[in-house]
């Protein structure tokens, strides 16, 4: 008997080791299943436990940072900033030159392009043990007026028990099945151009059929784009001005009602 009960703790404590991820909800049909402090400096410095700090690059670029140190940045051009970075991780959608590079540093551990083969997609699954990165394939317009199918990807970042996703370059509603792939998202960074992707009133729609806890605003190329987008969306969600590039987010803290958290973009700084 004490044999068996040693066995048995020694798989208990070896599968507590094993989950060096906090499980999220974010996954409606494949595996079914709160708190925000502001920061204005652009900073690389330590991200608290089950925390992720998000901080606004430029046009369609974000740096997600985890507690052990991951870095990610969204739609890599190549260039984030004076800081000295190599990002662990580089996601890039290529509807336009501003949201890839053809040439991403080779020091960067992983390059996850949100396309394949023309019209054929492609599908990731990167688990880096305290984050897990997936992406959904949409389609985007292509050069003369053309569809290529499943040429841009929403990536999301499974991380601290949080779902976070990156609309990409969006250019049609998701279908019902592409909304149920990506399940529950906490955290959705959209682009509200209004043109170049989704129009406004599409994209309004997308959102507040997510009702994610936190909208955060992306290629937006003026500040009368983004007023007609938080305009749209004040009915049914909060607006905070945050004031600076970058917040820290956890589960436990995640606002009550759902919100617009305005960053303005910076880049890194070495300073």
């Amino acid at each position: 008997m004490l044999i068996r009960l040693a066995v048995l703790f020694l798989i208990l404590a070896q599968g507590a080791l094993a989950q060096e991820r906090t499980p999220s909800h974010c996954i409606a049909l494949a595996d079914a299943a709160p708190g925000i402090d502001y920061i204005v400096p652009a900073s690389l410095g330590p991200v608290a436990a089950e925390t992720v700090r998000i901080h606004y690059v430029s046009h369609a670029s974000f740096l997600i940072r985890s507690h052990g140190g991951l870095n990610i940045v969204t739609d890599y051009t190549g260039f984030t900033g004076s800081a000295p970075l190599i990002p662990d991780v580089v996601t890039m959608n290529h509807a336009h030159d501003t949201h890839w590079t053809a040439n991403p540093d080779p020091a960067i551990p992983h390059v996850l392009t949100g396309w394949g083969p023309f019209g054929e997609g492609i599908d990731h699954r990167l688990d880096l043990g305290e984050i897990l990165i997936r992406n959904v394939s949409t389609d985007i317009r292509s050069q003369f007026s053309g569809i290529e199918t499943e040429g841009n990807s929403i990536f999301v970042f499974e991380m601290a028990g949080l779902c976070i996703g990156h609309l990409g370059h969006l250019h049609h509603e998701p279908d019902a099945a592409q909304y149920a792939a990506l399940g529950r998202l906490d955290v959705v960074m959209a682009p509200v151009d209004g043109g170049y992707t989704l129009d406004l009133p599409t994209m309004t729609r997308v959102l507040k059929r997510l009702k994610s806890s936190i909208v955060i605003p992306m290629h937006w190329f003026s500040l009368f784009a983004l007023d007609d987008f938080l305009a749209g969306m004040s009915d049914e969600f909060a607006i905070v001005e945050v004031g600076g590039p970058a917040l820290d987010v956890s589960l436990d803290r995640l606002p009550g009602r759902p919100t617009i958290m305005v960053l303005r973009p910076a880049w890194l700084s070495a300073d």
